[in-house]
């Protein structure tokens, strides 16, 4: 039998300046790594005929498979803060779209597949590590709960990719709701293009915002709806300690969803200043700055907005403003709420914002463990020998904090064992440590073992499971262990 994909290609049939059509370019001897069979089966694929050489094939861009319509989308964006008006696709393409099991639509796209018309002098290419990154960290992002691209499928090329160094190659099948981000915009309105923001952003309503189809002022409800996605989804971010790394508006995803995992990483002791990329070397993206700088984001899609807005800019750029300024409160609201489930608070009370930030100074004064804190203090609900206070480096700024914490629990009438189970579902007792990711990546690369990678996929896949056998996997890294920087995949 012959692979088969369903594909529907709406985004190819937007005018020729949204893409360039291009064909991925073929490898030596692609190899399957890794298939997402769940996934796989999601999207009424065959998991089984993709296992085979033909899906490997195709997978990697050797072969195209029928129904395809092959594009690297065009975009904009700004980078670091300095704006850049041509970037696109410069190593993935887009072989089309299929509509998921529940009914919804999802890209199909290929990173790694070689060199488009936006290459901008690359190769096109992807090593092998940012590929196994990118599979882990999406797929990890996708059984917290948060809102993120998903990962198909790794293979590797045959072929070795020039970095540093040589590194083998490979090829990830990234899937999304869409690929469209703030940068896309940015590059129809650098070009004042102003029908093509029109029909951009038309697209976006029917494929995204349904609901907002026929409404009396559309486009301000699609910015108004992409500011509560992103302001939900950043305090998600920070709700399980997760840094971007590079938060550009070319990585900032219109539908609502984690997009592009480069030197992305996750805390370990809790630091609100904490930076890993090792191109952020001003911390612009730093854990704490991640609000703002979606902030930041958002006023550049706006400001590609105002011509639907009004004819009038002064008007345009008053309701703007006022769309807006419902961010901080949005992003407040889902962050605090998502903070008392994490202390175990089912209702709200005067003086809780105050209590969890107690909770944090003392955590970054004590270089407490993000995740292992959260996760011990809801086995300190049920038992007041459980061991939270361990993470401390003064176990005392702990048992101060908890006497007030254990007054406040006191006044909900829920008992103690039904408040475990409410915290154990929103602290996860596994995240992917960055030192586990860089032990998986040296594992694949130097042995060509994914023995590592495979297990830490496995266990990453029940992160509010306790998992006995795998409970070293919830570690914090020891100091020698411990990475300090991340590396963008190009």
């Amino acid at each position: 039998m012959t692979v088969h994909f369903p594909f529907q290609n709406s985004y190819s049939a937007l005018p020729d300046s949204f893409f360039a059509r291009v064909a991925p370019t073929p490898v030596a001897a692609p190899r399957l790594i890794k298939l997402n069979r769940p996934l796989a089966a999601q999207l009424g694929l065959d998991p089984d005929l993709l296992e085979t050489p033909e899906g490997a094939e195709i997978l990697a861009g050797k072969t195209v498979p029928a129904g395809a319509d092959p594009i690297a989308m065009a975009y904009a964006g700004h980078q670091f803060g300095q704006f850049v008006p041509q970037l696109g696709d410069g190593r993935a393409i887009l072989l089309g779209e299929v509509i998921d099991s529940d009914g919804i639509r999802r890209d199909i796209q290929l990173k790694g597949s070689g060199p488009t018309p936006f290459s901008r002098r690359g190769d096109g290419r992807a090593a092998l590590g940012p590929v196994l990154r990118e599979y882990i960290v999406s797929e990890a992002m996708h059984a917290l709960g948060i809102p993120t691209t998903r990962s198909l499928a790794a293979v590797v090329t045959g072929e070795h990719v020039i970095r540093e160094t040589a590194l083998p190659g490979a090829v990830l099948t990234r899937v999304a709701s869409s690929h469209i981000r703030v940068g896309t915009f940015q590059f129809f309105a650098v070009r004042r293009d102003t029908e093509a923001i029109r029909r951009l952003a038309d697209h976006v309503i029917a494929r995204h915002y349904p609901e907002l189809v026929g409404a009396e002022r559309p486009y301000h409800a699609l910015l108004a709806g992409v500011v509560a996605r992103q302001a939900d989804l950043v305090a998600r971010w920070l709700l399980v300690g997760f840094i971007h790394g590079v938060m550009n508006t070319d990585n900032s995803s219109i539908s609502g969803e984690t997009i592009d995992y480069g030197p992305c990483a996750f805390m370990d002791a809790y630091n609100p200043s904490q930076v890993f990329s090792s191109i952020d070397e001003m911390g612009r993206y730093a854990y704490a700055n991640q609000p703002r700088i979606a902030l930041w984001n958002l006023t550049r899609l706006a400001e590609c907005l105002l011509p639907l807005f009004s004819d009038e800019q002064e008007k345009a750029v008053a309701e703007a403003q006022d769309i807006l300024g419902a961010f901080s409160d949005q992003f407040s609201a889902a962050y605090q709420a998502g903070l008392r489930k994490k202390i175990g608070l089912f209702t709200e009370r005067d003086g809780d914002d105050a209590l969890i930030q107690d909770l944090l100074v003392a955590m970054a004064k004590n270089q407490a463990d993000f995740t292992l804190t959260f996760r011990k203090l809801g086995d300190a609900a049920v038992d007041d020998s459980a061991d939270a206070r361990a993470q401390f480096m003064e176990p005392a700024a702990f048992d101060e904090w908890a006497g007030r914490w254990r007054a406040r629990i006191a006044l909900e009438p829920q008992g103690a064992a039904e408040r475990q189970v409410a915290m154990h579902a929103v602290n996860p007792t596994f995240i992917p440590r960055n030192h586990r990711i860089e032990a998986v990546i040296q594992a694949a690369v130097n042995d060509d073992n994914y023995a590592p990678f495979e297990e830490l996929v496995k266990v990453l896949a029940e992160p509010f499971e306790d998992q006995p056998d795998y409970a070293a996997y919830a570690d914090p890294p020891l100091p020698d262990q411990r990475v300090l920087r991340t590396f963008c995949g190009t």
